[in-house]
């Protein structure tokens, strides 16, 4: 049974709402073919960005049915997670964004050989239903009078995205005075739409085929030449005191098998 901390009080009221490359590193092997359950009674802390919350407990779930593993699983912003990695917290990193586990690598948090893609991660602009503020393209966020939302640039990876986009276009300063709340979550993000309190967000693309926000929300596209279409990687701590059950974890969720969930929570699953 996994224990979920909840350290980010916002991803519970979301539950209760109705460059870096893409390849894959090799082929998939089944998690385990000991009938007896090759990791009964051993325990790995997985830290993992908020927005992947809906994939990872399934997975996870699956992972201990199928080893008799003891998953423990943290969620944040991928900054916050990046403190619990640095403070020797966690087993498995999973950022939003390969940027954080570039860091990581740089300064030998994880083992570098451990690194697996798991998915594509493309931001979307998310507005509620009825789209009441007439957004059609990156450039109307800029428009006097729009209520937004966005990602802290320094809590989630959407934060840094949306903030590097809107800088690219040109936009960032009329966009920073149309925000009325920066989240330290993505998870945040999906209910200020979801709620009609704000005109427009950028969120994650995947997000958008939750429960959560069916029937509650559009999706504008940011054009491919307008838009920073990230990466979403798994890595093992250097920290961890059980690296063969960590790296069974790690290899599992970014496997031929795990592919299946990955697609079923709307991400696009790298391939080779």
């Amino acid at each position: 049974m996994k224990k979920v901390c909840a350290f980010i009080i916002i991803i519970v009221l979301a539950l209760s709402l109705a460059g870096s490359g893409c390849a894959e590193k090799g082929a998939s092997t089944p998690v385990s073919e000991n009938p007896e359950k090759a990791f009964e009674g051993r325990q790995v802390t997985v830290c993992a960005g908020a927005g992947l919350i809906k994939p990872m407990n399934e997975l996870i779930e699956n992972f201990e049915k199928e080893t008799g593993a003891d998953i423990e699983v943290r969620y944040g912003g991928s900054a916050e997670i990046f403190g619990f990695l640095t403070s020797k917290e966690c087993d498995i990193f999973i950022p939003g964004d390969y940027y954080y586990t570039e860091q990581a690598m740089d300064r030998n948090y994880v083992f570098n050989e451990s690194v697996e893609n798991l998915t594509l991660h493309i931001p979307v602009i998310a507005v509620p239903a009825g789209n009441p503020a007439n957004i059609s393209r990156l450039e109307d966020l800029a428009g006097p009078g729009v209520k937004l939302a966005l990602g802290d640039p320094n809590g989630p990876a959407i934060g840094k995205v949306s903030e590097v986009i809107c800088t690219q276009a040109g936009i960032l300063s009329a966009v920073e005075k149309n925000i009325i709340v920066k989240t330290a979550t993505v998870n945040q993000l999906l209910i200020y739409i979801a709620s009609g309190e704000v005109d427009a967000a950028i969120i994650w693309e995947d997000m958008t085929s939750w429960g959560e926000a069916s029937g509650k929300l559009e999706i504008v596209s940011i054009p491919e030449e307008q838009n920073k279409i990230k990466t979403i990687p798994t890595a093992v701590s250097i920290y961890t005191e059980d690296r063969e059950l960590a790296e069974a974890f790690n290899t599992y969720i970014a496997g031929k098998e795990a592919k299946e969930t990955w697609k079923k929570w709307g991400f696009e699953p790298c391939d080779a």
